[in-house]
């Protein structure tokens, strides 16, 4: 067993939360990527995932819906108090409901008030926590005010039911209206090296207010691993089915960002993934990615990114050997990109 302290902390912008500089995004243990995974070879990951030094790890109570909550739950309450637990709450969640839309049918957004208190009630019970450590709106949902959302969560927080609030793909505009209401302290996004949408807007607003920012998909999805190439098949269960972003013609082009990645890892003595992740830690002190994953050689090769040091020469390598690609394929549906940045 190594020690705990082989990942360096980091802080999320201007509070007291400090995390591992990676964290582990958990949703495909249960969700999204095909089938939920067996319960005990995913409880053993996510110990090993504590015992090599990440104290930061995401879930929702739509990944299943609840089966991902649950497994989290159970599988990290011997380490109560030494791990960050990061949930969501915003749609409307029911056994076999589709928030994925992968039937087509566009999830419900909730954020009323009431919604809010009784997901988390939920939560805690499958998170076995007396309190949430960050509790994101998953979506900005456009029909209640985010004040009102913000509002919720403050009298959360002052009830000793949540400690940090924070938003995901939500709009600069949002995020400061929220901000005047209840301090965010994390937005997650997605972010990396073949989605930089964040840094026009977003990141300039997270400066300013001192937020942290949390990219989810910091490896585009798998794609980014070099894993993945247009030969590639995946099944129906699998959401990079129905996503334009991974048809094949989509793939082969963006096969570019890959060739980019491994002739820096080469250079490195790295993998194409820990250069993925190393760009996007290199990028500003108050980011913290999430990769998820199902297998421990694929967690234990994210973990080394955090050893990679690129040299302001590599970092400006990159920039311009990027430049040049343009990400074919849009990133989401169509029902399910009207949802982001509201």
């Amino acid at each position: 067993m190594q020690k705990e302290e082989t990942i360096q902390k980091r802080k999320l912008g201007k509070t007291n939360l400090e995390v591992s500089a990676i964290g582990l995004g958990c949703m495909g243990m249960s969700f999204s990527y095909g089938p939920p995974k067996d319960k005990q070879e995913m409880t053993t990951l996510l110990h090993a995932a504590v015992d090599r030094g990440i104290t930061f790890f995401d879930t929702a109570e739509v990944y299943g819906p609840f089966l991902n909550e649950e497994l989290v739950g159970e599988a990290l309450s011997p380490f109560r108090g030494k791990v960050v637990i990061a949930t969501k709450f915003g749609f409307d969640c029911f056994p076999g409901s589709d928030p994925r839309g992968m039937k087509g049918v566009p999830p419900a957004l909730n954020s009323q008030p009431e919604h809010i208190k009784q997901a988390v009630e939920g939560s805690l019970k499958r998170l076995k926590l007396e309190t949430i450590d960050l509790l994101y709106q998953h979506r900005v949902d456009p029909n209640v005010p985010i004040e009102d959302t913000a509002g919720a969560v403050k009298e959360l927080i002052q009830a000793g039911k949540v400690k940090h609030f924070g938003m995901s793909e939500a709009s600069a505009k949002t995020i400061r209206r929220a901000h005047a209401v209840q301090s965010v302290t994390v937005l997650q996004s997605e972010y990396s090296l073949w989605w930089r949408k964040p840094e026009a807007e977003i990141l300039p607003t997270l400066e300013e207010l001192g937020i942290g920012l949390v990219p989810y998909s910091p490896l585009g999805k798998g794609f980014l691993t070099g894993a993945i190439n247009e030969t590639t098949k995946f099944d129906s269960t699998d959401f990079r089915s129905t996503l334009p972003r991974f048809s094949t013609e989509a793939m082969k082009a963006n096969l570019a960002f890959v060739d980019l990645l491994g002739t820096m890892a080469k250079q490195k003595k790295a993998t194409p993934a820990q250069i993925a992740l190393a760009w996007l830690l290199a990028q500003k002190p108050w980011i913290v990615p999430i990769p998820g994953t199902t297998k421990l050689n694929r967690l234990e090769e994210n973990i080394g990114a955090a050893a990679v040091e690129l040299t302001p020469k590599d970092l400006r390598q990159i920039e311009s050997a990027s430049s040049n690609i343009k990400a074919v394929g849009a990133r989401y549906p169509e029902l399910l990109e009207k949802m982001t940045g509201l």
